[in-house]
């Protein structure tokens, strides 16, 4: 093992994944990079995936198993496992149990880190089914003022290329700063998104373009259900209430507060209607909307619903098409890739 790299923490926070998990683990045993730990946090699973990281530890004296004695919601699991990251670490990498990174990732993105110190959060390509993801940057657009790409990510002038934790690299010491690095309600499993706002005020933001890493949506995955239960509306409004003073000017965060807000509406009409009024839903979504500090609305759901409306008057055609598919996948979860845009 060569000591002149960088020590690496390598995190997987997983919770019943028994049918990715090996093949999550053997990708980051069989990394060309070598100075690294492979930390594996399993969060009360009642299938295999226990047993199988147990079967690779025995084999690898890099991996360390921590089986929570509680289960654990998905981001407080997640904080829960990058703050056992090794003291003398300088890197921190996430891969979620149900993607893999390429045997060069980390070659890669600490190489990349190490020549750029001012940089915090190194991003990369990923690759989901025959997609390439978190494509938005010019190729010469190698380092990025951190302040400037979080203003224009929230302002939408910049394309979406935070990525998710699996295609992203963290500085430890950015890890190690808050107990709280990927900031949350309870329900947001796209906190991994606050966690670049939250960070990218003290570092710039670097970008490898390779494809470094392989996304699985699947209808079991965490972005699936947000897209269901509105996790993910909500947290587009929560990123603006908590770190909109921070990059936007007062009249921007206004407007991008009214612009947020209304796309939550109009998906909660359409999805109060998929969810057939369900009470237990509408529990969820006013629960939700308290816990980044609003009060569900009536009064904006039939304006919402009064401009779904208008739509079908003057959209008949696309509007019945929508329709038919909402009906359709009534009661399914569907697997949907993340983007920062609106529904």
């Amino acid at each position: 093992m060569s000591t002149n790299q960088p020590f690496v923490s390598v995190v997987t926070p997983v919770y019943n994944c028994d049918p990715y998990i090996a093949e999550c683990i053997e990708s980051v045993l069989s990394q060309s990079y070598e100075n690294f730990e492979y930390l594996i946090v399993n969060n009360c699973s009642n299938d295999n995936t226990l047993e199988i990281a147990m079967d690779y530890a025995k084999k690898d004296s890099r991996i360390r198993i921590r089986d929570n004695s509680e289960f654990l919601s998905v981001m407080v699991n997640h904080n829960n496992a990058v703050n056992q990251i090794a003291p003398d670490s300088k890197y921190c990498k996430v891969v979620s149990a149900d993607d893999w990174i390429m045997r060069n990732c980390l070659t890669e993105m600490v190489e990349f880190a190490s020549g750029h110190p001012d940089v915090g959060i190194i991003g990369s390509y990923s690759i989901e089914g025959k997609r390439v993801l978190f494509q938005g940057l010019d190729f010469s657009e190698r380092v990025v003022n951190g302040r400037e790409i979080c203003r224009n990510t929230m302002l939408g002038t910049q394309a979406y290329v935070f990525g998710t934790p699996t295609s992203l690299l963290y500085r430890s010491d950015l890890v190690r700063r808050t107990k709280t690095f990927f900031p949350y309600p309870e329900d947001a499993p796209h906190a991994d998104v606050s966690a670049c706002y939250q960070a990218l005020q003290y570092s710039d933001f670097g970008f490898v373009h390779q494809i470094l890493s392989y996304t699985r949506v699947h209808a079991g995955s965490e972005t699936s259900a947000s897209f269901k239960f509105g996790s993910q509306q909500r947290a587009w409004l929560a990123d603006r209430v908590r770190f909109g003073p921070v990059y936007l000017k007062p009249e921007e965060l206004d407007w991008q507060l009214r612009v947020s807000s209304d796309k939550y509406y109009a998906w909660l009409v359409a999805a109060l209607v998929e969810n057939s009024f369900d009470k237990s839903f509408i529990r969820r979504q006013r629960a939700g909307m308290r816990a980044i500090g609003f009060e569900l609305s009536a009064a904006r759901v039939l304006r919402a619903a009064a401009m779904r409306g208008v739509e079908f008057a003057q959209q008949p055609g696309v509007s019945m098409s929508k329709i038919s598919t909402m009906l359709n996948r009534k009661g399914r979860i569907e697997a949907r890739a993340y983007r920062d845009n609106g529904v």
